[in-house]
């Protein structure tokens, strides 16, 4: 009896007869095994998180005061003003920057940015904002101002919403006199 035993095609058997069915094959192979394999033994890379800038911490504070997150707003405070300030004072303090927001529109643009000196040598950095809608005016209606420990700081030391004066109307000119008279003769 003959005993038969099959080992599949002989080693030169594609290559021979397909060619390009060969390469295809290894082609497909290789592929398998450099994504599919790298994939199954290497966890996938944690996205990178960009420190923000401290104009880019500001402006996010804001942002969120001006959505009424308060809870977002107050995580980005300083340790020391969360030992200083609840979160209901917090909220009642951002609140009046809220609602000018709601007369003005949400949107914001860095307006400018700066250190302001303070007594005894300490110096403080500033970032100031105005509301898009006053873009065109002369001076802005209200500036707000996040305020930060030093230069490398990312954590907001204070705020605060400054209101431009409100100018008197102006009368309108009453005619008097040879120049504007508004007699009849």
């Amino acid at each position: 009896m003959q005993e038969f035993v099959s080992r599949g095609p002989e080693p030169g058997f594609l290559r021979a007869q397909h060619p390009r069915l060969k390469a295809l094959g290894l082609a497909l192979a290789t592929w398998v095994l450099i994504v599919g394999g790298s994939a199954a033994q290497q966890p996938a890379p944690a996205p990178k998180t960009a420190k923000l800038s401290q104009g880019q911490v500001a402006w996010q504070f804001l942002r969120a005061v001006l959505r009424a997150n308060y809870t977002a707003a107050y995580a980005r405070l300083a340790p020391e003003v969360h030992q200083a300030v609840s979160l209901e004072r917090f909220e009642a303090a951002a609140r009046p920057i809220w609602k000018t927001g709601q007369r003005r529109g949400q949107q914001i643009e860095l307006y400018k940015l700066g250190v302001r000196l303070g007594a005894g040598g300490s110096s403080r950095m500033f970032y100031a904002f105005t509301f898009a809608s006053d873009s065109a005016a002369k001076s802005p209606a209200a500036v707000l101002e996040v305020t930060f420990r030093d230069t490398t700081a990312r954590a907001v030391l204070g705020f605060a919403q400054r209101i431009a004066p409100q100018a008197a109307p102006k009368r309108p000119r009453t005619p008097s006199g040879r120049h504007g008279s508004s007699r009849s003769r």
